[in-house]
Parts: structure tokens; C-alpha cells; sequence
């Protein structure tokens, strides 16, 4: 079990707490987690893209002229592609771009990213976050005690002061742990996680 310190909002080391390493010292294993977050930003496309063929756009089917004695290639059809306003050949359809992942692998990915930020000393345990009012000033300032930009900030339930706080601050994130990724915590240098989510977060990615 490693051993990590818990802080309160000025940096002050308050308690010691246990972590699992079921989930906490998993060796990453870079295909994986590659595979989990491809997945993830592939979920998040949108895949409407649409183009209108030449049996869809708005056109007569009257033949624009007779077919000999003009010198000019023969023309049927207004919709056709090689036409301005014509209809597309090969245009984009609505599809979907999910790529699925089984849930262990997920976990397991999630459990890796996890051991990361512990090993490189960007994880940090807060016993709370609670902010007295909602003003940026004082966030960002908690922020400069840990020295930590671009940060993911895990709670356990809706904190309104920290989410408004935060939110034009566009270097950090606020999330519930039942939200909690591979991606976003990847993404982001540093992982502040609310002391009462640790064993929560333990259990869903060992169970």
C-alpha cells in the first residue's frame, strides 16, 4: 500500500492515507491506454456531416439543351456532380464513430493513468475544497499553493462555490468521481482528488 499525504486547501500536510495498488500501482502500458482514449474522442464526434447526392438537390429535370448540334458535351441533368449546384458523388453521410472498448480494459486504463500521476508526484489529496464565496481570486490562489496548472479537480458531490469558482479558469476542470476518465486525467499535468472519493474510485475500478 503506498502512503500519500492529505492536504487542506493551504497546503498543509493534515493526515496520511492508504492507497490501493490495485489501482494506484498498475504499470501503464502505452496501447492501452492509447486504445481507451482513441475510443473516447471518437465518442465524442458528432458524425453529422451531411452532403446532398443529385437525386436530392433542389434542380429540374428538364434537359438543359438537345443533345446534338451544339458542339457541346452532352448534358441530361442540372443535378448532375460536375455541375455547379449539382448534387455530390462521394459527399459525407451521418454515421457513427463509436469505437467500442469492453469495461475491464477501461478500468484498467483508468487505473493506469491513476498510478501515473501518483508516480510522477502529480497527484494530490485534498481532505476538502470548501470555499467560503464564489470569487475566482481566491480559487486561483489556492491553485499557486500547489504550484499546479492545468488541473482535474475530482469531488465527491455538486460543490457550487468551487464549479463557479473555477469556471473561467480555463486551465482547470471541475468533475464527480462517477465522471472520472482516462483522457481528462491524461490531459490534465495535475489530479486533485476530494479525500472521501478515494475509496469510492477504489471501488468501482476493483470491483
Amino acid at each position: 500500500m503506498a502512503v500519500i499525504e492529505v492536504y487542506n486547501t493551504a497546503k498543509e500536510k493534515i493526515s496520511q492515507i492508504e492507497l490501493n495498488d490495485r489501482v494506484f500501482n498498475v504499470p501503464a502500458k502505452a496501447p492501452i491506454l492509447h486504445q481507451v482514449v482513441v475510443s473516447q474522442l471518437l465518442g465524442k464526434r458528432s458524425g453529422t456531416a451531411r452532403a446532398k447526392t443529385r437525386a436530392e438537390v433542389d434542380m429540374s429535370g428538364k434537359k438543359l439543351f438537345r443533345q446534338k448540334g451544339t458542339g457541346r458535351a452532352r448534358a441530361g441533368s442540372a443535378s448532375s456532380p460536375t455541375r455547379k449546384g449539382g448534387g455530390s458523388a462521394f459527399g459525407p453521410k451521418p454515421r457513427k464513430y463509436i469505437r467500442k472498448v469492453p469495461k475491464n480494459l477501461r478500468k484498467l486504463a483508468l487505473r493506469m493513468a491513476l498510478s501515473e500521476k501518483l508516480k510522477n508526484n502529480q497527484l494530490f489529496i485534498l481532505n476538502q475544497f470548501d470555499l467560503s464565496e464564489i470569487k475566482t481570486k481566491n480559487f486561483v490562489q489556492i491553485m499557486h499553493h500547489f504550484d499546479a496548472r492545468k488541473a482535474l479537480i475530482v469531488t465527491e458531490t455538486k460543490n457550487e462555490n468551487l464549479e463557479k469558482s473555477s469556471q473561467n479558469v480555463p486551465w482547470v476542470k471541475v468533475m464527480r468521481y462517477e465522471g472520472i476518465n482516462v483522457y481528462d486525467v491524461l490531459n490534465y499535468e495535475h489530479l486533485f482528488l476530494i479525500q472521501s472519493t478515494v475509496n469510492k474510485i477504489e471501488e468501482a475500478l476493483i470491483s
